[in-house]
């Protein structure tokens, strides 16, 4: 199973192989188990039985988890319920039972470890420690918290409830841990806006230079403020004096398969997921380069139909298996959120017919 395998160990002549086999018992397996999702097959694949590569494989709007109850295990059976992060409108519901919930934990610590080495670190929070008070009914902000925290020790949370910098902490902490390598976490716009602006916007420097900082989420709200990738690590280096600052892509609803961000600015699929561009109009996948809809797949999702989905993001392939960072699988970039009309168009395709 690519469960059991390294994070980027794999070149595309063995992975594609193991995935689309593991991809092809998913479908079968929520077919059985989820009749919303046998419904959404039978209305817009009603002649698929099992692909035979990966581009095949049918797939759902990921806006449905928005519209639709998606479970492929009995109510009994559920350990915990995620929500997307959204402020606005209906939020996805992602129901995990407790071996999907420990499986996902098992893959992000592995592909956490590739990052940070398999000793925890001491871990600087970029949030308020209220995010994670409600264990059984995550956000994805508690959810992003709590799943990488157990890769950290010493926790500490660098903002107070009203969003300000907890000074007292966050000195303390880089007083105890600063002289050896820390990790530190939190959602992209957050960091930017709470903490980096802040420590500036107040002449205030911290001094963390062995720690990674691993950060995820918010691009579109940065973006808005002209703040790209680069200008945001050369301002986290003059704020904080960390040099290693990796993004991240995810989503809730396919947590524990994330990709990270290597030390090119790419992000990379890791041996458990993988990813595929489709063109808007006639959804044909797309070549190297060209750009797209990016489409997710993962080996993990057992208790919802989350093996492979369409989201509302723009990206580009960029390669397989030659980064020059030398990590196998492949390689992409994400360009940004579709506008509202395409990222519908994506969705419309599965109404007809799926009356559910």
């Amino acid at each position: 199973m690519l469960v059991e395998r390294e994070p980027y160990c794999l070149e595309a002549a063995e992975k594609q192989p193991l995935l689309l086999a593991e991809l092809n018992g998913l479908t079968k397996h929520h077919q059985q188990h989820c009749q919303p999702y046998q419904q959404l097959l039978a209305a817009q694949w009603p002649a698929f039985v099992a692909a035979k590569q990966t581009e095949q494989l049918p797939y759902l709007a990921v806006r449905l988890f928005k519209q639709l109850k998606l479970q492929s295990v009995p109510d009994a059976d559920v350990f915990k319920v995620l929500y997307s992060s959204g402020t606005t409108g209906t939020q996805s519901r992602i129901v995990l039972d407790s071996a999907t919930a420990a499986m996902q934990s098992k893959i992000l610590v592995k592909i956490m470890q590739h990052w940070l080495g398999k000793a925890r670190l001491p871990m600087l929070i970029i949030d308020h420690p209220g995010v994670i008070k409600d264990r059984s009914n995550f956000s994805a902000r508690g959810a992003g918290i709590q799943g990488l925290s157990f890769m950290g020790r010493n926790h500490c949370y660098a903002l107070n409830d009203d969003m300000s910098i907890n000074f007292e902490a966050v000195e303390q902490f880089c007083q105890q841990f600063g002289d050896g390598p820390v990790f530190v976490f939190g959602f992209t716009f957050m960091v930017w806006q709470f903490f980096i602006q802040e420590l500036q916007r107040q002449n205030k420097t911290i001094l963390l230079p062995q720690a990674l900082l691993l950060h995820s989420g918010g691009w579109k709200k940065l973006q808005d403020q002209a703040v790209d990738n680069t200008t945001f690590k050369q301002q986290v280096l003059a704020q904080t004096g960390i040099s290693k600052v990796h993004n991240f892509y995810g989503m809730v609803e396919q947590v524990g398969a994330i990709f990270v961000e290597c030390e090119q600015g790419h992000l990379h699929c890791p041996s458990y997921a993988d990813v595929l561009v489709r063109k808007p109009g006639n959804w044909q996948t797309a070549a190297v380069g060209e750009e797209g809809v990016l489409q997710l797949l993962s080996t993990l999702p057992r208790s919802y139909p989350g093996h492979s989905l369409l989201s509302e993001d723009r990206a580009v392939l960029l390669g397989e298996d030659n980064c020059p960072c030398g990590r196998m699988g492949k390689y992409f970039h994400i360009l940004g959120r579709l506008p509202q009309a395409e990222a519908r168009g994506c969705s419309d395709t599965f109404s007809s017919g799926a009356a559910v």
